[in-house]
């Protein structure tokens, strides 16, 4: 049964000017990450899924899947604000070959456990028993927390898995306890705190800054599958310094598309109502970078 494991971008949707989705810059992305990560995590916060509509999403991850199927794994974000929309972009993402599903609660109004277990009850139900459904745990974008009874009753319902992006390593560290089992796998929402999830147990972290620097977030990994304490602590500081770095752009997600570019990987855009770093922000973070030897 599939698991989670490894280092798995947040990955970006690369947008052209024009606000449509830039398959030829995707294509060059996915061949950059396909020889550094062990999967993507699509069209969820990085990815601008919340932008794009449900034909949109279809085609990225298609895309998605075609060129990358059977290099590395593909779990796709298929939340929206309601049941309809996320059951049929659930059921694609299975029909397409994607390796597992993944949703943030229902969001935009403030859902009671009930509404949410509803909404996660009608995913597991729209895929075969053996494909994997996570819940995303983000209480800044679903725009509510989920306590450990809500948790508990998605995890009696069939879904299989976390993605935490709650920032909270004492929250990490009873989902761990509590929750994780030969059934139920634990990804860690961030590469801020690798070093104490892997203390945990963890296996697997989503890193948005992995889309850009996917090889020193590789070197992390090793370094704590290793349990290289010494070596990845450094290096976890390291990271850390690079997400400050990210801030130069008012966001990390923003930040990836500058760092994209100053790397020589793909130009591209997000789609607004987010706006492109100014070329005084790229600047700015370039000559950061420079200063870390990063480039």
């Amino acid at each position: 049964m599939f698991k989670m494991k490894g280092v798995v971008p947040p990955m970006i949707t690369p947008f052209d000017k024009y606000g449509e989705i830039d398959f030829k810059a995707l294509d060059a992305l996915l061949e950059f990450l396909s020889e550094n990560v062990h999967g993507v995590f699509i069209t969820g916060s990085y990815g601008c899924g919340a932008l794009m509509s449900v034909e949109e999403r279809k085609k990225l991850a298609e895309a998605v899947v075609k060129k990358v199927k059977g290099k590395i794994d593909v779990i796709v974000m298929a939340g929206t604000t309601n049941n309809r929309d996320t059951v049929e972009l659930t059921k694609h993402a299975e029909m397409i070959g994607a390796d597992a599903v993944s949703s943030v609660g229902p969001y935009y109004f403030k859902h009671n456990a009930d509404s949410v277990c509803y909404f996660f009850e009608d995913m597991v139900k729209a895929v075969s028993k053996d494909h994997r459904v996570y819940v995303y745990n983000n209480p800044n974008f679903q725009g509510y927390p989920m306590d450990l009874k809500l948790i508990r009753r998605l995890k009696d319902l069939g879904v299989k898995g976390m993605k935490d992006a709650t920032f909270d390593i004492l929250l990490f560290a009873q989902y761990s306890r509590l929750f994780k089992d030969e059934n139920f796998d634990l990804a860690l929402g961030t590469e801020a705190m690798w070093l104490p999830a892997r203390s945990l147990g963890c296996e697997a972290y989503i890193p948005g800054l992995g889309n850009a620097f996917p090889e020193i977030c590789q070197k992390m990994y090793k370094e704590g599958m290793a349990n290289d304490i010494e070596a990845c602590r450094k290096t976890q500081f390291e990271v850390n310094r690079l997400r400050d770095i990210m801030y130069l752009a008012k966001s990390t997600q923003l930040a990836v598309y500058a760092f994209l570019e100053i790397r020589g990987i793909i130009k591209a855009y997000p789609r607004a109502p987010f706006i492109q770093p100014t070329e005084e922000e790229i600047n700015n973070i370039r000559h950061s970078l420079k200063d870390m030897g990063i480039i």
